[in-house]
């Protein structure tokens, strides 16, 4: 009897390890194909559709509802998808390289997201961005990286929760007075500005988080 019960326990324990790992596997699979992805939107976790030329305006995005990380990364967007607000669990999103100008009005219910990337979007009204973005309670990571900026908005304080901003290849002459604002901030990412050595004096290095030159 002894051997039975140590069997079926150990059954069990083997059942549930592979229904873990089939579970984390699910959670990995990055899907690259919309079509295929819509086949079985509940499955789909991580969805990756970077650089391709498919009109992604119109569609609808709310199917996903276990989405929590999206790429549309240069895809000619000229606004933001209105489903996209819909997709209640996202945690990433990377807009990089596309053509729209604010984002849309409803942004702000994407309550779980914590890093979104606006890499590579000079035309982008960020004064209007950053108070819209200010209304999202757990983003924590803000990429801004080739954006074509010198200096930030004072809009910048609104984001509370911000922990790490990413300010590379801009062109910033001195490290921007506006983050003080950011009591959460542990790192400021300024590589590839115009930030002269000596600028860098106490005054300027002494805000009390990690910045990587």
């Amino acid at each position: 009897m002894k051997n039975l019960y140590s069997l079926m326990v150990l059954g069990l324990l083997l059942s549930q390890f592979a229904l873990a790992q089939a579970e984390n596997g699910a959670k990995n699979k990055e899907y690259t194909d919309f079509k295929k992805a819509l086949l079985e939107p509940e499955l789909v976790v991580r969805l990756n559709l970077s650089g391709q030329n498919i009109d992604l305006e119109h569609q609808d995005f709310k199917v996903f509802k276990n989405l929590e990380y999206l790429n549309l990364k240069n895809d000619h967007l000229k606004s933001i998808p209105k489903s996209i607000s819909q997709l209640s669990k996202l945690k990433v999103l990377d807009l990089s390289g596309n053509d729209f100008i604010e984002l849309s009005d409803d942004f702000y219910k994407l309550t779980n997201l914590e890093e979104l990337y606006l890499n590579e979007e000079k035309n982008i009204n960020l004064p209007v961005t950053l108070k819209l973005l200010g209304k999202l309670p757990n983003l924590k990571s803000l990429h801004l990286e080739n954006d074509n900026l010198n200096s930030l908005p004072v809009e910048i304080k609104n984001l509370q929760n911000l922990e790490f901003l990413y300010l590379n290849q801009n062109s910033f002459k001195e490290i921007p007075k506006e983050i003080k604002g950011l009591d959460h901030l542990q790192y400021l990412d300024l590589k590839n500005n115009k930030i002269a050595p000596t600028m860098l004096t106490h005054e300027n290095i002494n805000f009390g988080i990690k910045i990587n030159l």
